[in-house]
C-alpha cells in the first residue's frame, strides 16, 4: 500500500487540502467556553416569611419541605438554610437525570406541604438549573452622579423598576441569554400617617380610615341590562390606582365629610430595604446573566454589549458596569493556552531542526501537527466537543507526542536509505516496519484515558474532552506519519541518488559515547541498581501518605469574594453603613460591589445572607494586590469590631461550582443524642474544646445573634380583653407595616401603609391598644421582653438538622482533629457527630484517580502482553512506571506541591507516554536478536539505533509541556501541576528506558538463548 500511495503525491495533495478546508469550517463552527459542558442538575426552592424568626423559618417551612423533599426520585444531596425572613433548600441530583421531570416532582412534594405552611405565607419558588449554569457575568446599573454612600430615593426606585420592566426583558430576548437573575432593586411604597391630634378632636380612629381605603377600591364585574332588543354592559370601577386616589378619599363621619389627605400625612417613598446592593459606593441593581448551555459566551457578551451600548445612549445620567465577568476570564485563559499551543510547535520544530540539522525535514516533520490538529477539530465538530481548557491544555500535551511517530518514521527511512536500500524500498520498508512499535505506543498511551473517562462523577465527564482530545490527535498523528509523511519524503528526494549526510554526525557520536559510558556503569552496577529499585516501592509508598492531597491545585485570582459577618443584631442599613465606610478607604481595589442584608437572587450562585451579613465583591491588579486588599479589610475590620468574623474565598466560576472548591477541609456536623440540633451552649462546649486542644488551628466561633422576644401575656390579655387581632393590628401600625392596599404598576406592586413608621423599642412599649370595651391599654401591661442567644443560620440536609463547623486546615492537622472528634464522639452520649468537606472528596478523588492508574497499567499489561507474547517483557517495561511515580511525587513533595486532580491525571498520562521509549527499544532488541545477534550486542545496537529518535521523542514532549510552567491565569494553574509531573516523569523515564529497562532485560535473559 506504501509503495502504491507515494507515486501518488497530487492526490494525497488533493485530500490533504479537503481535510484543511473542511477543518476551518469545523474550527469556526465550534462552541467556546470556560469548561466543558457538563449537565449536573439541581433545583432551588426560596421560602419568603417576612418578619419572621430563623426558629421560625425553620419549624414552619423548611423542616417540613425537606422532610416531603427528601423522598424525590433520583436525589443525590439536599441541604437547607433558614434565617431570619426566609431560608432555602438546594436540591442536587446525579449528572444527566431529566431536571424537567425532577421539576415536576418537587412542585408536587411542595404542593403535598403547603397546608402544613402558615396561611399567610406565599408559596416557595422553584428554580430549575444546572450547577454550570453560573452568570456569564454580572450587570451593574447606577445613577452617575449619585453620591457614594447616599441612600435611596424614588429616582433609585424608578430607575429599580426601568430594570425590571425594559432592561431584563431586552437582555433575555437575546438569543444567547438564558435568564436574568436580579437583587438591589427597591420599589416604593405609599404611607398614610395619621395626625393623632386631629383624629382624636373628630372622634376617628385608624379602623375609620383602613375601612374608608376599603370600601373606596372597589371593581366590579361588568353588569348588563336590557332595553328592548339591545342590551348594553355596565362597568362600575372605583379601583384605587394612583397616590392622589388615596388622599381624595372622602370619610363620612358624624354628619361630616373628610378627606384622607386632611386627616394624615400621605407620600410615597422608596420602601424600607432588607438587602442594598452598591457598585463602588453607589446604589445599583445588580443582575446576573446566564447563557444558554448551547451559546458562546463571546456571542453572548457581544449581544449584552450591544444592548447597553443603545441603553447609554439613550440614558446618559445612568451607569452601566460589567462585573465578575467570566468571558474576560475565559478569553485570558483561552488566548493563554493558544499561544502556549503556538508556543509548544515552536520549540518542538527547534528540537527537530537542533537534531535533524536539516530544515526541510524539520519541516516535514512538523507538517504531522497542523495536520492532525486539524483532524481533530473536526472530530470536536462532529461529536460536540467544545474548545475549552479542558480539550485546549489535551491538544497541547499531545503536540509534543504528535511528531512522536514522524521522527521516528523518518528516522527509520534514513537507516534503511544509508544502509545501501534503494529510497522507494527504504520508505516502504522503514515504515513498514515500525508500525506495529508505533501503533502500540499510540495505544499504550491512549488506554490510559479509558479508566478515565469512565470515572464516576463529575470529573470523569470533564476529563472526557481532555482525553478525547490527545487520542484523536494521537491517531490522526499515525496516520499522517504512515500515509503522508513517506509521500513528501518521496517527493522531497526523487532526483537524489544516495541519502543525505548525516549533519549531526559528531554530535550523535559525542551522545553515543556518553551513553555507552552510562550504560557500561550500570550494568557494572547492577546489583546496586536492583536494591536502589527495590527501595523505592516502600519509600514510594511513605511519601505518597505523607504527601498533602486535594481536590483542585491553588489557583491565584486577582478576583475575590469576602463575606463579613458581624455577629450582632444590627439592621442592614448600619451593615451598609460599615462596609461602605471601610471600602471607601481601599486604594487598591479597582472595583467592587458590596452586597449587603437579603438578596433577591433566584438561583444559589450567590450565597443567602441575613440582614446583618455582607458579601465583597472585588477586583484587582493582582492577585498580590487582591491579597493586600483582602489583608486590609479584614485588619481593619477586626480592629474596629472584634467580634465579627471575615471569610474571602475565589469569586464564583465553574471550577468551584463543579468541584465544590469552596467548601471547608472538614466540616463537623453536630447533632444532639436525638439526632436534632444541639443547643447553643453544647455548640460553644464543643468549639471552646477544639480550641483548647488544637490552638494552630482557626475554630470558628458559633454564629448566633442576640434577639428581642415579646411576648404576650395571655393571662393579663383576657383580663384587659385584648384580642389577638387587634394587638398584631396595633403593632403592624406602630412600626408602619400595616398593608391595607396594594396598587399594580407593571410587574410589581405598591403597597399602601396605614400607621406610623416608629420602631423605637421604648417609643413601642410607651404606646397603647384599644380594647374590645373601647379603653386604651398601655403594651407595657400586657407584653414582656426577653433577649434570647440563638443560632442565626439554622442548617439542615437530607439526614435532619445539624450545626456545622467549618474547618480550614492542612491534611495532617485534619487527620489529628478527626481522631480528637472521633474520641470527643464516643464518650459524649449527647453528641452525635458526622464528617464531610474536602478532605474526604478530596481523599476519594485521590483514591480513584490511584484505582484508575492501576487499571491503566493492567490495560498497559494486556496490550504489551499481546505485542510481544511474553509475560515477562511487559514486566520489565512497566517497572520503570515504580522509579517515575517516585520521582514525580517526591518532586511534587519538595517543591510544596499537593497531589490534586490535575497532578494524578499527569501520573496517567505520563504513565501511557514515559514506556513508549521502552517498548520502542524492548522491540529493536527482539528484532537484532531474532536476526541471530547475540544478547549484549543486540542491546547495544538497539541502544545505538533508537538512542536519537528516543532523546529526540522525549524532548519534544517535554518542550511541548514547558508553556505550561507559567501561572496567571485558570487554564494556565490548571495544567501547572500537569505539565510538572509529565516534565519530571518524562526526564526520569527516558534515563530508565535507555539504562534501567536494558539491564533488567539482559539479567533476566542472559542464561535464556
Amino acid at each position: 500500500m506504501i509503495k502504491y500511495i507515494i507515486h501518488r503525491p497530487i492526490a494525497v495533495t488533493m485530500i490533504i487540502v479537503a481535510v484543511v478546508v473542511i477543518g476551518v469550517v469545523s474550527i469556526t463552527g465550534l462552541p467556546v467556553s470556560l469548561m466543558p459542558d457538563v449537565d449536573i442538575p439541581q433545583i432551588t426552592v426560596k421560602v419568603e416569611m417576612p418578619g419572621s424568626s430563623v426558629q421560625e423559618v425553620e419549624q414552619q417551612a423548611i423542616e417540613p419541605l425537606r422532610n416531603q423533599l427528601s423522598q424525590v426520585t433520583g436525589l443525590k444531596s439536599l441541604t437547607s438554610d433558614a434565617r431570619a425572613d426566609g431560608g432555602s433548600i438546594l436540591l442536587r441530583f446525579s449528572p444527566g437525570s431529566d431536571v424537567d421531570l425532577l421539576f415536576i416532582d418537587v412542585n408536587e412534594k411542595i404542593d403535598m406541604s403547603m397546608p402544613r405552611m402558615p396561611k399567610e405565607m406565599n408559596r416557595p419558588k422553584v428554580v430549575k438549573a444546572s450547577a454550570t449554569d453560573i452568570p456569564a457575568f454580572y450587570l451593574d446599573i447606577a445613577f452617575k452622579d449619585e453620591k457614594k454612600g447616599g441612600d435611596a430615593d424614588n429616582r433609585f426606585a424608578g430607575l429599580s423598576e426601568f430594570a425590571r420592566n425594559v432592561v431584563i426583558k431586552r437582555i433575555e430576548q437575546l438569543p444567547p441569554t438564558a435568564m436574568v437573575d436580579i437583587s438591589g432593586t427597591t420599589t416604593s411604597e405609599i404611607t398614610c400617617i395619621p395626625n393623632v391630634g386631629v383624629m382624636a378632636a373628630m372622634g376617628i380612629s385608624e379602623d375609620d380610615i383602613q375601612r374608608a381605603i376599603s370600601d373606596n377600591n372597589i371593581q366590579l364585574s361588568a353588569l348588563t341590562i336590557a332595553d328592548g332588543i339591545y342590551r348594553y354592559n355596565i362597568h362600575f370601577d372605583s379601583q384605587i390606582l394612583t397616590i392622589d386616589d388615596i388622599r381624595n378619599i372622602y370619610i363620612r363621619h358624624e354628619g361630616r365629610l373628610f378627606q384622607l389627605k386632611d386627616l394624615c400625612k400621605i407620600e410615597e417613598r422608596p420602601a424600607v430595604r432588607n438587602g442594598i446592593v452598591r457598585h463602588d459606593g453607589r446604589n445599583c441593581v445588580s443582575m446576573a446573566v446566564i447563557k444558554q448551555s448551547d451559546a458562546r459566551m463571546d456571542d453572548l457578551k457581544d449581544a449584552v454589549s450591544g444592548v447597553i451600548n443603545d441603553f447609554e445612549q439613550a440614558y446618559p445620567e445612568m451607569e452601566f458596569s460589567i462585573t465578575r465577568d467570566q468571558t474576560e476570564l475565559l478569553s485570558y485563559s483561552i488566548n493563554n493556552l493558544e499561544w502556549n499551543l503556538l508556543a509548544a510547535a515552536f520549540f518542538t520544530f527547534l528540537i527537530l531542526l537542533l537534531f535533524m540539522r536539516r530544515w526541510k525535514l524539520a519541516i516535514l516533520v512538523a507538517l504531522s501537527i497542523p495536520l492532525s490538529l486539524i483532524t481533530t477539530f473536526i472530530c470536536f465538530y462532529v461529536i460536540g466537543i467544545s474548545l475549552n481548557i479542558i480539550s485546549l491544555s489535551g491538544l497541547i500535551l499531545g503536540v509534543g507526542m504528535i511528531v512522536d511517530n514522524s521522527i521516528i518514521v523518518i528516522d527509520n527511512i534514513l537507516q534503511k536509505w544509508r544502509g545501501g536500500m534503494p529510497l522507494t524500498d527504504a520508505i516502504d520498508k522503514g515504515t513498514g516496519e515500525v508500525f506495529t512499535a508505533m501503533l502500540s505506543s499510540v495505544l499504550t498511551t491512549c488506554i490510559v484515558f479509558i479508566p478515565l473517562i469512565f470515572m464516576s462523577g463529575i470529573a470523569g465527564s470533564l476529563f472526557y474532552d481532555q482525553s478525547m482530545g490527545i487520542t484523536i490527535s494521537l491517531f490522526s498523528s499515525l496516520a499522517v506519519a504512515m500515509l503522508v509523511l513517506p509521500v513528501y519524503f518521496k517527493l522531497n528526494y526523487r532526483h537524489a541518488t544516495v541519502a543525505p549526510e548525516d549533519k549531526a554526525k559528531n554530535e550523535n557520536t559525542r551522545l553515543l559515547r556518553g551513553y555507552e559510558r552510562v550504560f557500561h556503569w550500570v550494568m557494572k552496577h547492577s546489583k546496586t541498581c536492583i536494591v536502589i529499585f527495590i527501595l523505592i516501592i516502600p519509600v514510594t509508598v511513605l511519601i505518597f501518605f505523607l504527601i498533602d492531597k486535594q481536590t483542585l491545585p491553588d489557583i491565584d485570582y486577582s478576583d475575590g469574594m469576602m463575606k463579613v459577618d458581624w455577629n450582632s443584631g444590627i439592621s442592614a442599613q448600619e451593615n451598609d453603613s460599615r462596609i461602605n465606610d471601610i471600602l471607601t478607604q481601599q486604594k487598591n481595589v479597582e472595583t467592587y460591589t458590596s452586597l449587603v442584608g437579603t438578596q433577591d437572587y433566584l438561583l444559589s450562585h450567590t450565597p443567602d445572607i441575613t440582614p446583618s451579613e455582607a458579601l465583597i465583591y472585588m477586583k484587582c491588579e493582582s492577585p498580590s494586590e487582591l491579597r493586600k486588599a483582602i489583608d486590609n479589610i479584614s485588619g481593619e475590620i477586626g480592629r474596629r469590631y472584634p467580634e465579627a468574623t471575615v471569610k474571602s474565598e475565589p469569586s464564583s466560576n465553574l471550577l468551584n461550582m463543579v468541584f465544590s472548591s469552596d467548601e471547608p477541609d472538614l466540616m463537623i456536623m453536630l447533632r444532639d443524642g436525638d439526632g436534632r440540633r444541639p443547643k447553643v451552649e453544647v455548640a460553644k462546649a464543643f468549639t471552646d474544646t477544639l480550641k483548647r486542644h488544637f490552638p494552630q488551628v482557626i475554630i470558628p466561633a458559633v454564629v448566633t445573634e442576640e434577639n428581642l422576644q415579646m411576648v404576650a401575656d395571655v393571662e393579663k390579655m383576657s383580663f384587659y380583653h385584648v384580642s389577638y387581632g387587634a394587638l398584631s393590628r396595633r403593632l403592624k401600625e406602630l412600626v408602619g407595616r400595616n398593608d391595607v392596599l396594594s396598587i399594580n404598576r407593571g410587574v410589581s406592586n405598591v403597597p399602601v401603609l396605614l400607621g406610623a413608621n416608629n420602631d423605637n423599642r421604648s417609643v413601642l412599649m410607651q404606646s397603647s391598644v384599644i380594647s374590645d370595651e373601647g379603653n386604651e391599654i398601655p403594651l407595657s401591661y400586657i407584653i414582656t421582653e426577653r433577649m434570647v442567644d440563638d443560632y442565626k443560620h439554622l442548617y439542615g440536609n437530607d439526614a435532619g438538622q445539624f450545626y456545622p463547623v467549618n474547618i480550614y486546615a492542612s491534611s495532617s492537622d485534619v487527620e489529628r482533629i478527626l481522631d480528637f472528634v472521633t474520641d470527643y464522639d464516643r464518650k459524649h452520649e449527647k453528641v452525635n457527630v458526622s464528617m464531610d468537606g474536602a478532605y474526604f472528596s478530596g481523599q476519594k478523588l485521590v483514591g480513584q484517580l490511584v484505582g484508575i492508574l492501576v487499571i491503566s497499567l493492567l490495560l498497559l499489561f494486556f496490550i504489551l502482553a499481546a505485542q510481544f507474547e511474553s509475560l515477562v517483557q511487559p514486566t520489565i517495561i512497566l517497572s520503570e512506571m515504580i522509579i517515575d511515580v517516585l520521582f514525580v511525587i517526591l518532586c511534587l513533595w519538595a517543591m510544596g506541591e499537593t497531589l490534586n486532580i490535575m497532578s494524578m491525571i499527569g501520573l496517567i498520562v505520563m504513565g501511557g507516554i514515559v514506556i513508549n521509549d521502552s517498548i520502542l527499544k524492548i522491540d529493536t532488541i527482539n528484532s537484532r536478536r531474532k536476526a541471530g545477534m547475540p544478547l549484549i550486542k543486540a542491546i547495544l545496537t538497539a541502544g545505538h539505533e533508537r538512542l536519537l529518535p528516543i532523546v529526540m521523542t522525549s524532548l519534544t514532549t517535554i518542550f511541548a509541556s514547558l508553556p505550561f510552567l507559567s501561572k496567571g491565569s485558570i487554564g494556565d494553574d490548571m495544567q501547572y501541576p500537569l505539565s510538572l509531573t509529565i516534565i519530571i516523569g518524562m526526564t526520569i523515564g527516558t534515563a530508565v528506558s535507555m539504562f534501567f529497562v536494558p539491564m533488567v532485560y539482559y539479567i533476566i535473559y542472559r542464561n535464556r538463548k
